[in-house]
């Protein structure tokens, strides 16, 4: 066994945890969705917001995800986002400068992620998969800042969703053409290449580099309901 896994302790993984005799656990998987369907009732119209954890406040993502949390809430637009540090800081702290809605779905994490302290409303899930089904059952819309695997798991969890007909079609915008360049062109010049997806299904992914233009997006969304 390696080295570095030698302190591995296999119950310390959720999923893993889970064993026949411990079937109440589903209590517990059910009372994190009553919290979140109770809390969070009432919120919209509201976006979801992701991107890195690791953006300090001096990054240029950081300010913009600040703006667009500070445009959104003028408008009316709770700002959701899962509540840690980074870009999702960024979003709530905007959100709140301005007076607006600004909530955090935190997740509890072995390192990395505290609630920040811009969210005035905060919920910590201990299910990934709970806190996810949160952030796409009350937003409006996805925009997805530069990020790593959590990042682009929300990306292609709400892409899959909007693309299957399990949710409305909702706008899915990612900020920053140069880092998602590499990442659309792969999509573009083998997946769609190769048949695995339609054209159509690319058409689905809205790319913007100024924050001012998503909020038009999702005005201009919002305002066909």
């Amino acid at each position: 066994m390696n080295e570095n896994n030698n302190n591995i302790k296999k119950n310390q993984y959720l999923i893993d945890d889970i064993k026949v005799g411990d079937t109440w656990r589903i209590f517990k998987i059910l009372s994190e969705f009553v919290e979140g369907f109770e809390r969070l009732s009432g919120i919209e119209p509201a976006v979801s917001i992701f991107g890195s954890a690791r953006v300090k406040e001096d990054h240029k993502d950081y300010w913009r995800a600040r703006e667009l949390g500070r445009l959104l809430a003028k408008e009316g637009i709770t700002v959701l986002t899962g509540g840690g540090p980074g870009i999702m800081e960024a979003a709530n702290r905007g959100a709140a400068e301005s007076g607006g809605s600004s909530i955090g779905l935190n997740i509890e994490l072995p390192f990395e992620q505290k609630p920040n302290p811009y969210a005035n409303k905060v919920i910590t899930f201990n299910y990934f998969f709970v806190r996810k089904v949160m952030l796409v059952k009350y937003a409006s819309a996805f925009v997805i800042f530069p990020g790593g695997f959590g990042t682009m798991d929300e990306f292609f969890e709400a892409l899959t969703l909007i693309q299957t007909r399990k949710i409305l079609p909702f706008p899915l915008i990612l900020v920053d053409s140069d880092f998602w360049a590499g990442l659309l062109n792969w999509i573009k010049g083998r997946v769609l290449a190769e048949r695995f997806i339609s054209e159509k299904d690319v058409d689905l992914i809205q790319v913007k580099d100024d924050v001012h233009e998503v909020v038009n997006t999702i005005k201009t969304f919002l305002s066909m309901f």
